[in-house]
């Protein structure tokens, strides 16, 4: 009879974790609904979860981005060390978005709010996301310092009882050049977390559940094992691997020496390059964040993300090296070499379990900043159109890699996982034009299985004035590489229509008369091209997207 009550709680308990999954994916969805940001609505660049009041992930939405998550999961541990949860009440929101305790950059802000079941504290619910502009520089890698870079929000209170810290939207409306669409964001980031903790209690009453604590040991306890027992499965042993990024100064590597052990997977990232003096360096908990997520993919993929699936995933990060910046180095666009890493990862992994592991694809996003108006076209002048200034981010994809028995995704974010932004949506909030924006023929390395295609992107603004691009791209000097016999992807480009190359990161003004076209990478081939399908090859032809001839 003990055995039947005891089977019959782990099903309720199964049951419960399903139901928690559901109110962290609504409490994401509300966000989405009611963002200002297109980054957020559109793109999906944003995370949402539940904690207990250790701090400790229970779940997370399934929308939203690892390096969100995965660093979110660390950070709520410092909002309780400044806020303890004794001290919160409801009706508090807690904010940040310093890069070393939330997720690597200025750009992202993480909000953290406790939830309350009569009277009583039971969880905490956080989210992050990434917004359009908190002044500085702008999105870009130009900053010499983390000062330089924008606004730099530490842990405070931004509501307190339910009442807004008028102090605090003072300055944050001061800070930026979007100021009604900041103050809307963390508006919506508060709502999001407000309607976590409503769905939560009423779970909680549903399941006459007085704690989340027997829950969340359940949780860990479930999640620790059966990663533990994915672990087991793999060889004993250490595989090293390297990638280089296109890097600002110079090329970047990033090397790696992953070790499977009996209770965890160790990560020594000796030998990768130093700091750069721009903003393209690594808080160690973004760092964390895209490596955990890469050995995840291969090893765990159905375990579902929180803390105790993820602790067994351990990095040794050296002191001095670019993947472990120390405050205040410059940090604003840390996910160009932070997307790498689930490659670098897979690399090492592919020595190991070589039929669970795909090509390196394009990995970093290319989200081009774009800025126009007066401050970089010039004073209106007769005969001559004027935009206004504005301020916008667009999110694309190239392909990527491809995987053991299907072809790679062509124009898709990995490891990111952040939406494409329909160009209308951009259209709609700034006066750029999108005059071509199309998938990019044989970009995808040949292989049995063929990475996925790239595409191509010609950007104006309205009456072709200048505007400037703070360009944040990689994988142009080196493309991303094939597995198994599979070839190389196409490496990427960054030009004028009139024909000039432009520097793959940094400010550069687009003149008038002149567009923007960006040529994004495509995915590196699985297994030798020979080995293809005839009939796949044709198809890929019909569908454009290998010509006629090619390699592919």
């Amino acid at each position: 009879m003990s055995h039947e009550v005891s089977a019959l709680a782990q099903i309720q308990r199964q049951v419960m974790w399903n139901r928690l999954i559901a109110v962290v994916e609504e409490q994401a969805q509300t966000m989405i609904r009611t963002a200002f940001s297109t980054t957020v609505r559109e793109a999906g660049d944003l995370s949402a979860g539940i904690f207990d009041l250790n701090g400790r992930m229970m779940a997370q939405a399934v929308t939203g981005t690892p390096g969100h998550v995965n660093s979110m999961a660390e950070s709520v541990g410092h909002f309780l060390r400044k806020f303890p949860a004794a001290t919160m009440r409801p009706g508090d929101h807690y904010i940040t978005n310093d890069p070393w305790l939330g997720t690597g950059h200025l750009h992202d802000l993480t909000v953290v709010t406790p939830a309350f079941r009569q009277g009583r504290i039971v969880g905490l619910f956080a989210n992050t996301a990434h917004v359009i502009d908190v002044g500085g520089l702008g999105m870009g890698p130009e900053g010499r310092s983390v000062f330089e870079e924008g606004m730099y929000i530490p842990i405070v209170k931004c509501f307190d009882a339910g009442v807004p810290n008028v102090t605090f939207f003072d300055f944050v409306r001061a800070g930026s050049r979007l100021p009604v669409e900041l103050e809307g964001d963390i508006y919506s980031l508060c709502a999001c977390n407000d309607t976590g903790a409503k769905r939560l209690v009423e779970m909680m009453d549903e399941f006459a559940m007085d704690s989340l604590d027997p829950l969340a040991e359940f949780i860990f306890q479930a999640s620790r094992a059966a990663t533990l027992a994915e672990i087991a499965r793999l060889p004993r042993g250490t595989w090293s691997n390297e990638i280089w990024s296109d890097g600002y100064e110079e090329p970047i590597r990033l090397a790696a020496a992953l070790t499977v052990e009996p209770d965890a997977i160790t990560v020594d990232y000796a030998g990768t390059s130093g700091l750069s003096n721009r903003g393209i360096n690594v808080p160690p908990a973004y760092c964390r964040a895209y490596a955990s997520f890469g050995i995840k993919c291969v090893v765990a993929p159905e375990v579902p993300n929180n803390w105790a699936s993820l602790e067994p995933f351990r990095m040794t990060i050296p002191e001095g090296c670019i993947l472990n910046a120390p405050r205040p180095y410059p940090v604003s666009v840390r996910h160009v070499i932070g997307h790498l890493l689930p490659d670098l990862m897979m690399g090492c992994l592919f020595q190991a379990v070589p039929d669970r592991v795909t090509a390196e694809g394009a990995s970093a996003l290319w989200n081009p900043p774009l800025r126009g108006g007066a401050s970089v076209s010039g004073p209106s002048r007769p005969n001559r159109p004027v935009i206004g200034e504005f301020e916008v981010t667009t999110f694309n994809s190239g392909g990527t890699g491809a995987r053991p028995g299907h072809d790679g995704l062509d124009a898709t974010a990995f490891p990111s996982g952040v939406r494409t932004m329909p160009v209308e949506a951009t259209e709609n909030v700034a006066p750029v034009i999108f005059w071509r924006k199309e998938l990019r023929p044989d970009s995808g390395g040949a292989g049995r299985t063929r990475g996925g295609v790239g595409q191509v992107m010609e950007i104006a603004t309205k009456g072709n004035l200048a505007f400037a691009v703070n360009a944040i791209f990689d994988r142009v000097a080196h493309a991303p590489k094939g597995r198994a016999g599979g070839r190389d992807g196409a490496a990427g480009g960054v030009r004028l229509k009139s024909g000039q190359k432009l520097r793959t990161k940094g400010y550069q003004v687009i003149p008038d008369g002149d567009r923007l076209i960006l040529e994004l990478p495509g995915g590196g081939g699985y297994g030798e091209p020979a080995e293809r399908d005839p009939a796949a090859l044709a198809r890929d032809i019909r569908d454009g997207l290998v010509t006629e001839g090619s390699s592919g």
